[in-house]
C-alpha cells in the first residue's frame, strides 16, 4: 500500500476533481446553450455533420452527466471520505489512475460522438472500447474506495459513506449489464439483448443511471457538507438511514415507467409506475431532513451564498422527486411523453439539484483545498442569482412548451373527428418564443459557471494565505 505520511490527506486528488469539475461543466453546459441555439435557430447547426443537434446533443449529456457531475462526485467523495474515516486514502497510485483515466475517457468521448461514433443509447452512447475503459478505471476506484474503508481509523460509517457505497456497487452492475454487447470492429457492437428486452435493461440502465450518479452520491454529499456549511449537525440521523435504505430499495425497481405503452407487459410498467410514486416518501424525506438541519440557522440565508446555492438545490431535488413520479402515472405519461415537459424535469434535477448543489459544494471546498479566502464573495452571490434565475426560466419554459405540444398532438376537431394539427410544424412554431427563452435561461447558468471558473482560479492564484481551515 502505497502512502505519503507528510500530510494526513491527500488533496491534491481533490484540487484535481475539482478542477476537472468547473473546466467540464463549462464545456458541458456551453454545448447544452449551443444544441438550445439550434432549436431556436436552425442554421446554427453549421450545415457540417459534426455540428448538427444529433451529434452534440448526447455529447452535452454526456459532459454534463460523466464529465461535470461524476467529476464534482469524485471530488466531493475523495474530500469527505479521508475526514469522515480520518484515514488517507488507500492508494495514492490508483487515486492518480482514476483520475486521468476518467479525464481520458471524457476525451474519448469529445472525440467519438461528434463523429457519430455511438451504440445509440440513452446515457450509453460510447463504443465498446471506451466502455470496456471505463470499467477498469471504475474497479480501481472502487478498489480504492473499499480499501480505504477497510483501514479506516473510526469504526462507525457515517451515512453519506453508505450513500457513496450504494453508487459505487450499482454502477457497476449498471455499466457491465448494459453495454453487454458483441462485437463486430472497433467501433461497431450488437447488445446481446433482443427487442424490449434491450428497452427494459437500457431504463433499467438509464433510470437507475439518474438515481445512483446523479441522486445518492450527491445526497451523500448533502448530509456531509450541508452540516459543515451551516454549522448544525444533520437534523434527523435515524431518518437519514430510513432515507439511504428506502430509496435504494425502491429506486432500482422505477426503471420501466420509461417504458409505458411500449411492448413491455403491462405487469412491468405497472411495477415501475407503482415504485415511482411510492419514491416520493423517502426523496421527501430527505429533502426535510436536508432543509430542517437549517433549522435555528435560517437568517444565515441572508448573507451566506453557500447556505443559498444548497436550500435552492434541495429545494429542486424535492420538486424534481415529486414530479417524476407524477409523470410516471399513465394518464400524466400520456400527455408529456415525448414533450419538452420531459426536457424541464430533467434539468430541474440536473441544473437545480446537481448543479446547485455541487456549487455550494465547490465554494465551501475550494477556500479550504487551497487555504485561501474567496476572491470575490460578491461574484458568488451574482452567481447564485445568474443559476438560479436561469434555471427557473429554463424549467418553466419547457413545462409550457410541453404541455403546449402534448396538448396540440392530442386535439380532435369536433366536426371532422380529425387531428386539429396535423402539420408537426403548427407544433414547433408555436414553441419557438419558449426555446428562446429556454437560450436565455441556459446562457445565464452558463455566464454563471463561468464566473465561478474565474473566481476559482483567481482565488488559488491569490498570494494571500490563511490558516488552514480545512475540517
Amino acid at each position: 500500500m502505497e502512502q505519503n505520511s507528510a500530510r494526513p490527506y491527500d488533496d491534491d486528488i481533490a484540487r484535481k476533481f475539482v478542477a476537472a469539475t468547473v473546466l467540464w461543466g463549462v464545456v458541458g453546459m456551453l454545448v447544452g446553450v449551443i444544441i438550445a441555439l439550434q432549436l431556436a435557430w436552425w442554421p446554427a447547426n453549421l450545415g457540417l455533420p459534426w455540428t448538427t443537434f444529433g451529434r452534440l446533443r448526447p455529447l452535452h449529456t454526456n459532459a454534463v452527466i460523466f464529465a461535470f457531475s461524476a467529476n464534482a462526485v469524485f471530488a466531493g467523495i475523495y474530500y469527505s471520505l479521508q475526514r469522515l474515516l480520518r484515514t488517507r486514502m488507500f492508494n495514492d497510485t490508483l487515486s492518480r489512475f482514476h483520475f486521468w483515466g476518467w479525464q481520458s475517457i471524457i476525451v474519448l468521448a469529445a472525440v467519438t460522438l461528434p463523429l457519430g461514433l455511438t451504440s445509440g443509447k440513452e446515457y450509453a452512447e460510447l463504443i465498446w472500447p471506451v466502455d470496456l475503459l471505463i470499467a477498469v478505471v471504475w474497479v480501481a476506484f472502487a478498489v480504492n474506495f473499499f480499501g480505504t474503508i477497510a483501514i479506516r481509523k473510526v469504526r462507525h460509517l457515517y451515512v453519506a459513506i453508505w450513500f457513496y457505497m450504494s453508487m459505487v456497487i450499482t454502477i457497476t452492475v449498471l455499466h457491465v449489464t448494459n453495454s453487454l454487447a458483441v462485437p463486430v470492429s472497433f467501433t461497431k457492437a450488437y447488445s446481446i439483448y433482443p427487442g424490449i428486452t434491450d428497452g427494459l435493461v437500457q431504463w433499467w440502465y438509464g433510470h437507475n443511471a439518474v438515481g445512483f450518479l446523479l441522486t445518492t452520491p450527491f445526497l451523500g454529499m448533502m448530509y456531509y457538507f450541508l452540516p459543515k456549511a451551516a454549522e448544525r449537525p444533520v437534523y434527523s440521523y435515524r431518518l437519514s438511514v430510513i432515507h439511504f435504505w428506502a430509496l435504494v430499495f425502491l429506486y432500482i425497481w422505477a426503471g420501466p415507467h420509461h417504458l409505458l405503452y411500449s411492448a413491455l407487459p403491462d405487469w412491468a410498467q405497472t411495477l415501475g409506475m407503482v415504485f415511482s410514486i411510492i419514491l416520493i416518501a423517502p426523496s421527501w424525506g430527505g429533502m426535510l431532513n436536508g432543509l430542517l438541519t437549517l433549522r435555528g440557522a435560517w437568517d444565515r440565508l441572508r448573507t451566506d451564498a453557500i447556505l443559498k446555492f444548497f436550500v435552492v438545490g434541495i429545494t429542486f431535488y424535492g420538486m424534481s422527486t415529486f414530479e417524476g413520479p407524477m409523470m410516471s402515472i399513465r394518464a400524466v405519461n400520456a400527455l408529456s411523453h415525448y414533450t419538452d415537459w420531459t426536457i424541464g424535469h430533467v434539468h430541474s434535477g440536473a441544473l437545480g439539484w446537481v448543479g446547485m448543489v455541487t456549487f455550494g459544494m465547490l465554494y465551501w471546498m475550494v477556500p479550504r483545498l487551497w487555504d485561501r479566502p474567496l476572491y470575490s464573495p460578491n461574484a458568488m452571490i451574482t452567481h447564485f442569482w445568474l443559476a438560479t434565475i436561469g434555471i427557473v426560466l429554463y424549467v418553466v419554459a419547457m413545462w409550457t412548451a410541453g404541455i403546449t405540444q402534448g396538448l396540440m398532438w392530442r386535439a380532435i376537431d369536433e366536426s371532422t373527428g380529425l387531428l386539429q394539427y396535423p402539420n408537426f410544424m403548427e407544433t414547433v412554431l408555436r414553441l419557438m418564443p419558449f426555446y428562446w427563452i429556454r437560450l436565455l435561461g441556459g446562457t445565464m447558468y452558463l455566464t454563471g459557471a463561468v464566473m465561478m471558473g474565474w473566481n476559482f482560479i483567481k482565488t488559488a492564484n491569490s498570494p494571500a494565505l490563511v490558516p488552514a481551515t480545512r475540517s
